[in-house]
């Protein structure tokens, strides 16, 4: 049976989006084809029709990954974060650094889920991945206050503590859950303490 275009798009979206979702939660060497099509409600072989190879889904997906929402109040105005921007900043540390986004990779950052993956992976896969990293740098720069060169470095310094703080506790969560939830505690006091108690 012939598929429309606007079905073939459609499908085509869903693999992304599982694979995506699948390569946060196992690692892009944890998940088949066969899982992510099926995941999409698709076959196997639908697959193949949509991208050249699984390497070329991988990237396409490591990209979408990056659309992931930190937190709902990511999406505020800018007015609305000139009011407040101590608050933005400690609502998005604290929706980061929190047991919810350590227990659900899928649905958060990649660059916590995929760094390690992405090194591995090749020239494409970095480029992907770096693209991504940087996005989430312009994402973060909007409630990091200062300007210029300093604002971008404090906001790197804030970011890959983050991914740190967020890699390890997701490690130690099964093992020493206390050590876990105080890997996260310490960032979220040290990264954006009470604001306005």
């Amino acid at each position: 049976m012939k598929v429309s275009k606007a079905q073939a798009a459609e499908n085509r979206e869903g693999i992304v989006d599982a694979a995506a979702r699948l390569y946060r939660e196992k690692g892009l060497e944890g998940v088949g084809v066969a899982e992510i099509t099926r995941d999409a409600g698709l076959t196997h072989g639908g697959l193949y029709r949509h991208f050249a190879s699984k390497d070329a889904l991988a990237k396409e997906a490591c990209l979408r990954a990056f659309d992931w929402t930190i937190t709902p109040l990511e999406g505020l105005n800018a007015a609305a974060a000139d009011d407040a921007p101590a608050a933005r900043l400690r609502a998005l540390v604290h929706g980061y650094l929190s047991a919810n986004h350590r227990d659900h990779p899928g649905e958060g950052c990649p660059a916590a889920a995929l760094a390690t993956d992405a090194a591995r992976a090749g020239p494409e896969m970095s480029e992907a991945f770096a693209q991504g990293v940087e996005r989430n740098i312009q994402r973060f720069m909007e409630v990091v206050q200062g300007d210029g060169s300093a604002k971008r470095a404090q906001t790197i310094v804030a970011l890959s503590s983050m991914v740190g703080a967020l890699v390890l506790a997701r490690a130690t969560a099964a093992g020493n859950p206390a050590l876990s939830e105080e890997i996260l505690a310490t960032l979220r006091e040290q990264l954006a303490p009470q604001v306005g108690k």
